[in-house]
Order: C-alpha cells, then sequence, then structure tokens
C-alpha cells in the first residue's frame, strides 16, 4: 500500500483532512518509524485509539524480517542506551540498543518508557518490524507489550562496554574508557538555534575517534581520563564517531588511559576498501601533485577555496592565501590524494605563505609554488599519517604527519620478508 493509500484511510477513519495525516506520517517515517506505528501515532494525536489489526507471530530472532509486520520475541537485553530527536518542533525520548537469543541478535528502538535494563530476560509482544541499513530491527510502540521472562541463554555478551578500535556507526548504548587529547568549544546552528558543543579527539589503548559532546559536560577537557556511558556512534567523514548527549554518564577514572603512539599501518587498497579510517599510517610514492596545490585562496567567511575571486556559498569574496597540497599517493595496490595543510605545505615547500607570495610575484604566476613543491616530492616515497575517508569522490587523507621515508632498502626487505614469514 502507498502512503496515499495510507493517508486516505486514516483520513476517513478520523473524519480529517487527508494532506495533514501524509505530512503527520511524512514526518514519522523520515526518522524511520515503521509504518504501522506511525499509523498508530496518527491515530493518537487525532484521538483514535491507536489500535492495530495486525496479529504478531512468535519467532526467534533469526528468523525476523522486515516482511512480517509485527513478531513476538523473547529475548535477553543486551544494551540500552537513551537520546532525543525532534519530531513536529517537539523532543522526544528514544531508547535503543540490542536484544539477543540463542539464535541471533537484534537491534531495537523503544519509542515508549518500557522497564527492561541490560541484562534482563524479557518477552517482547507485538513488536513492529522494519528494515534499518540491510537489516531487521524491532521497533516497540504504544502497542508493545513487555513482560519478564524464564533466562534466555546467549552467547552474545550484555553490556555496551566497547574499545575503540571495536566501535561501529549505528552503535548505541555503549562505554568507553578513553583519554581526550583534543577538544575545542564551537557555537553551531543546532535545532533550537545556536547550539554550544564540544567537539575533539579521544584514543584508547586501540585507538583514536572523533568526539561530539551535544550537551557540554563539565568533566570533558584535555587530558582527562574518562568513563563514558551511554554514548552512540554515527558515521563523520566515513569513520566512527562518539556522540555523547544529555544522557550520558561522563566520569572521571582513578588510572591513566595511554593514547597509541603510532597508527595501523596498511596498504592502501586494504585502507580504502576500509571505507574509512580515522588514524592510520600509509606508504608509498607520491606520483602527482594535482591542480589546487601551492598558494591558494579561501573565503574568509566558511574556509572554502575560492576559484576566480568566486566561493561556492558566498559568492563574490576577498580571499585569503593559504598553503595546501594533494598529492596522490601510490603504493602499487592503489592510490590515494593526501592533503597537506598549511603546516605541512610549508616544510615541504621550504616556506611560509608569505614567502610562496613573494615567489608568485616575482614569477608573476602563482603556479611556480606548486611547481616547486612538485620538484620536490614527485617521485619520493613518504610514511603518511591522518584520516582517511571515502566517498564516490574518492579517497582522501588528511595528514598529520608527511615523512619522506629514507631508511635502509635493505632494512626494508627484511621487515618485508618477515612480514611473509609470519
Amino acid at each position: 500500500m502507498q502512503l496515499d493509500d495510507h493517508a486516505e484511510d486514516l483520513a476517513s477513519d478520523l473524519g480529517v483532512d487527508k494532506a495533514e495525516v501524509k505530512d503527520d506520517l511524512e514526518s514519522l517515517l523520515e526518522y524511520n518509524v515503521p509504518i504501522e506505528e506511525a499509523k498508530a501515532s496518527v491515530r493518537r494525536k487525532h484521538g483514535g485509539d491507536g489500535g492495530s489489526s495486525a496479529t504478531p507471530t512468535t519467532k526467534s530472532l533469526a528468523d525476523v524480517s522486515p516482511e512480517d509486520g509485527s513478531v513476538t520475541v523473547t529475548v535477553r537485553v543486551l544494551t540500552k542506551g537513551t537520546r532525543s530527536i525532534r519530531y513536529q518542533g517537539e523532543d522526544q525520548v528514544i531508547r535503543e540498543g540490542e536484544f539477543a537469543d540463542g539464535s541471533d541478535r537484534i537491534a531495537y528502538t523503544a519509542w515508549e518508557a518500557f522497564d527492561f535494563e541490560p541484562g534482563d530476560s524479557i518477552t517482547v509482544g507485538n513488536a513492529n518490524v522494519r528494515e534499518w541499513e540491510d537489516d531487521p530491527e524491532l521497533n516497540l510502540g504504544t502497542n508493545t507489550t513487555v513482560a519478564p521472562a524464564d533466562p534466555v541463554e546467549t552467547s552474545y555478551e550484555v553490556g555496551g562496554e566497547r574499545d575503540l578500535i571495536d566501535l561501529e556507526p549505528g552503535d548505541r548504548g555503549r562505554t568507553v574508557e578513553v583519554t581526550v587529547l583534543d577538544l575545542e568549544r564551537r557555537t553551531i546552528d543546532g535545532r533550537d538555534g545556536e547550539t554550544e558543543i564540544l567537539s575533539g579527539v579521544l584514543a584508547d589503548e586501540s585507538a583514536r575517534l572523533p568526539l561530539t559532546d551535544w550537551d557540554p559536560h563539565d568533566e570533558l577537557r584535555e587530558g582527562a581520563s574518562l568513563r563514558l556511558a551511554d554514548v552512540y556512534v554515527r558515521e563523520y567523514r566515513g569513520v566512527p564517531q562518539v556522540n555523547v548527549t544529555e544522557f550520558s554518564t561522563v566520569e572521571r577514572l582513578d588510572r591513566e588511559i595511554e593514547a597509541p603512539d603510532s597508527a595501523p599501518r596498511l596498504g592502501i587498497g586494504e585502507a580504502v576498501d576500509a571505507g574509512g579510517l580515522f588514524d592510520v599510517e600509509l606508504v608509498g610514492n607520491v606520483i602527482e601533485v594535482r591542480d589546487g596545490s601551492g598558494l591558494i585562496e579561501r573565503c574568509p567567511d566558511c574556509g572554502r577555496v575560492v576559484q576566480n575571486g568566486q566561493c561556492r556559498a558566498h559568492g563574490d569574496v576577498e580571499g585569503e592565501d593559504d598553503l595546501r597540497v594533494k598529492a596522490i599517493l601510490d603504493d602499487g595496490t592503489g592510490t590515494v590524494t593526501v592533503v597537506l595543510d598549511t603546516a605541512l605545505t610549508a616544510e615541504v615547500y621550504g616556506g611560509g605563505i608569505d614567502d610562496a607570495k613573494a615567489a608568485a610575484r616575482d614569477a608573476m604566476d602563482k603556479a611556480v609554488v606548486a611547481d616547486e613543491i612538485r620538484d620536490r616530492i614527485v617521485g619520493r616515497e613518504y610514511r603518511v599519517r591522518g584520516s582517511l575517508s571515502v566517498d564516490e569522490y574518492g579517497a582522501n587523507l588528511d595528514a598529520d604527519t608527511f615523512e619522506e621515508r629514507t631508511d635502509d632498502p635493505a632494512d626494508r626487505a627484511r621487515e618485508l620478508l618477515a612480514g611473509v614469514a609470519r
């Protein structure tokens, strides 16, 4: 049944305008609310009972599919997280996490405040099933029942404790123990207007990941070792990002968390296939310096590169001078565009922005800066560490370090042979 048909049936039953009903349904569906739960919500809004005629089927989790409509399952609660979303101009608190039984595990979203906690065994009746990221997910709404059940045996771990290296976009109700490496307070245009947030970088012994705290906690400070409970993970520039909310708890640890000194080293092809890594080391040869490198101009408002005095977002602007390199790195398994910021570009160029401007004036051509950089780095091998993102436009690595590899070839051959032997 199409959305128009659902809206027409509801409007007829409730005696209200179809266009209004359709708008309400569309707003809920934008948040991936299953259609049956969305219809029940609209019924309640307009004075109906929100009832559903669907008859749930009792299933094990391995057999649940989005085609089921609604099901009854007996499960153990693995995790439970809490956050708020905005629906029709109002905040709505949802709970989300994972259930498991002896056959499988499944994600859930609860639109009501059901009384269960991680470790509990429960029977969930009349839960709607939707498809989320190609997998089924249970949605618990007004028509869902939750009752205690006999202990459910499962091989899956109860609780949200994870190392950073194990986090994935879509995780909810996670707990991590980390140190704060970098932190800054920023003002953004939030859903209630200008909003202050904290953004930065976290680390544990396994990895580094970006952080956003949407409800700035005083305990979050650079250098602090903390336990962050009830955080969720979403994708940011192709990598997992830890998100702290007003429902998260932030506690100081009585031990120091040590950040890793090195990043995992991968072949470029392997790294690109991973789809994005926040902290990775690549080694390869620079085979090209791309256009848009050298002495450039940026928009003073948004920082975008200005072309012929034009910013894509702000039109005619007086650009501010900057330095940048976009270099193609190749190791035989793949290629990636390595982007060097102002400081790293100055290092490979051998001078800062004022030096580059002077050279461009003397030659009456900005291209001499990129040409000089090209002569210095093309054909040489570099060890690069930074954040890799992969999208439809290709693979880009924002470099934190860019070091020419000058170690003995014989040592490298021994290292390669040792790796093969392992």
